[in-house]
């Protein structure tokens, strides 16, 4: 079979990662080109990896019939415009989270991509974890039983910077995101939300309107409760862990050992501890660029999609709406046109 040819916009730490997973780790994909606004970083990108084609125009990717298909990595605001103009030239999508700081932006984008007929995969990672993956068929399968608690945590060794957080879009859609989408993807809908948040390491998190710790309490439609936790500023290392409690068993996720060896010392034990979410994540990331294009043949479902971000990012903006009003947000989740819509009740 031809490889899948793939065109990469946006080479920022998380757009180097996937370029250097489409020009050598996936199988039947071949990267044609990069293109960053840096001339000398897309130069160099594309030197580094062996892609003969690289640009600072986002257009040659889309002007160039043979590429099939585009990653989309670039700053968020650039986002909602990208994936459209991507739609109209026939292009398949990949876009990183969010698709939009605006709810009504959001769903124009997922009405435009089903319009072009194309096909857009949207970059919740996690669901391509070996672990998170092993418990959510545990959950589906029934080996857990009846859910009654699901908790999970995300935290930062240290905080991008406050140049990022200004356009980030705030705590909950910049970093809660992701634990909306899992607690969907592994447990269901969601019914309420109430979040509490604080600026507590630096006066700057509060002169720029945000925040760098929060946590966000649950109730599924189910009936079951949810817990989050998020930090910015960790300082020990990155932890993403999570636990499913069920009338059965009870699921735990956390590990995050770089290596499975231990130091002992007299009175002390160490191990080594991830500090990034590339890190932890690596394998994730290579798994989640196979099922793009897998998803470009049309051999699989291109799932999490544009309506699973339009889910995630509505409840983080009901997070948001918490935790500015200090009053739970009771939401009704309704079904249309293959999206699910969270309407806000009272």
């Amino acid at each position: 079979m031809e490889p899948v040819r793939v065109g990469l916009v946006g080479l920022g730490r998380i757009g180097r990662f996937h370029a250097g997973n489409l020009a050598g780790r996936i199988p039947r994909v071949e990267l044609v080109r990069v293109v960053d606004a840096d001339e000398e970083i897309a130069r160099k990108i594309a030197r580094g990896l062996g892609v003969s084609g690289w640009s600072t125009r986002y257009e040659d990717l889309l002007e160039d019939p043979g590429i099939e298909a585009v990653v989309i990595a670039s700053p968020t605001p650039l986002h909602a415009g990208m994936v459209e103009a991507a739609a109209r030239a026939g292009k398949h999508v990949f876009c990183e989270k969010p698709l939009s700081l605006d709810m009504g932006r959001t769903h124009e984008v997922v009405r435009a991509v089903r319009s072009a007929g194309v096909r857009m995969q949207v970059g919740f990672h996690r669901r391509f974890d070996p672990d998170y993956r092993a418990a959510r068929e545990k959950i589906a399968g029934g080996d857990v039983g009846e859910v009654y608690l699901f908790r999970t945590s995300l935290r930062d060794m240290r905080s991008p910077g406050f140049e990022y957080i200004k356009g980030s879009g705030g705590f909950f859609a910049d970093v809660t995101l992701h634990d909306f989408d899992t607690a969907r993807w592994m447990i269901g809908e969601i019914e309420e939300v109430t979040a509490f948040g604080a600026a507590l390491s630096d006066p700057g998190f509060e002169e720029v309107g945000d925040i760098d710790n929060a946590v966000v309490a649950l109730r599924f439609v189910t009936g079951a409760l949810g817990v989050v936790d998020n930090s910015r500023v960790a300082g020990y290392g990155y932890e993403c862990s999570s636990e499913v409690m069920g009338s059965k068993a009870t699921l735990r996720i956390d590990d995050h050992r770089r290596f499975a060896v231990q130091t002992l010392t007299p009175g002390r034990m160490c191990q080594d501890y991830v500090s990034d979410f590339v890190e932890r994540f690596a394998e994730a990331y290579r798994r989640e660029m196979e099922h793009f294009a897998a998803v470009v043949r049309g051999e699989v479902d291109a799932k999490p999609d544009g309506a699973d971000a339009a889910a995630a990012f509505a409840l983080a903006r009901a997070a948001e709406r918490s935790y500015r009003k200090g009053r739970t947000v009771r939401l009704v989740p309704v079904e249309r046109d293959g999206e699910v819509l969270y309407e806000e009740v009272g």
